[in-house]
């Protein structure tokens, strides 16, 4: 290939990305800017494994755990997200009564790109890849609608509407935004990421095929 060429190339591959509003991206330089915009510290931190181990270690905390971003969401997701970031939550962090206010702020495309690099560096041990496929199974469905108390807490996409409870994060669009093998994880032993939270422990009292029905289930919403 000659050097007119592969600048050619070059050149339309950088155009392709600047017209999907990304850029090339950069796991270090993501971490400069994590730094530089002080995400870490009180907002997010990203050394596992948890170290919250009372109330009041989950209170001091303004925003979730980031240490196992990279096997909890999916990247194309998170690139988007940072440069255009909407409540997840319908209440504030930390809160069961306050409106989340939905002033998390924005990056620039390239910053992006860059700090999702960094983000899906963090993974964790316990997430196994290729164990859940999403699928709109109806014992998944039945768990999580009737069984559990899953939708009093999560709202979720239902008849084209929006159902469900307020006090947990929203699972609109989770197909999208989580790794559906951390979902499993996450139920099969969810202390290793929360060890501090109000959602139930559902080893124990879901048979490990039902926590996989489950997974898939929530993995399928949009």
């Amino acid at each position: 290939m000659t050097w007119k060429r592969t600048v050619s190339v070059v050149s339309v591959f950088a155009f392709i990305l600047a017209a999907n509003g990304m850029s090339w991206a950069d796991a270090a330089a993501g971490k400069k800017v994590f730094k530089a915009k002080k995400c870490g510290g009180s907002c997010h931190y990203t050394k596992g494994p948890a170290r919250e181990k009372t109330i009041a270690d989950q209170k001091k905390k303004k925003g979730p755990e980031l240490w196992y971003a990279g096997s909890k969401f999916q990247k194309e997701w998170m690139a988007k997200w940072l440069q255009d970031p909407k409540p997840i939550r319908p209440l504030a962090f930390n809160s069961l009564t306050k409106k989340n206010p939905g002033n998390h702020p924005k990056l620039s495309g390239g910053d992006a790109a860059n700090v999702t690099d960094y983000l899906m560096t963090l993974t964790s041990k316990d997430v196994k890849a290729g164990v859940i496929k999403p699928k709109k199974n109806p014992k998944g469905k039945l768990i999580f609608m009737k069984k559990m108390p899953c939708s009093g807490c999560h709202q979720y996409p239902f008849k084209k509407k929006i159902s469900g409870g307020m006090t947990g994060p929203s699972l609109v669009g989770a197909g999208k935004r989580l790794n559906p093998d951390w979902i499993y994880a996450y139920m099969v032993n969810p202390k290793v990421f929360k060890p501090v939270k109000i959602m139930p422990v559902f080893k124990g009292l879901l048979k490990d095929k039902d926590m996989k029905n489950v997974s898939a289930f929530v993995a399928s919403f949009k």
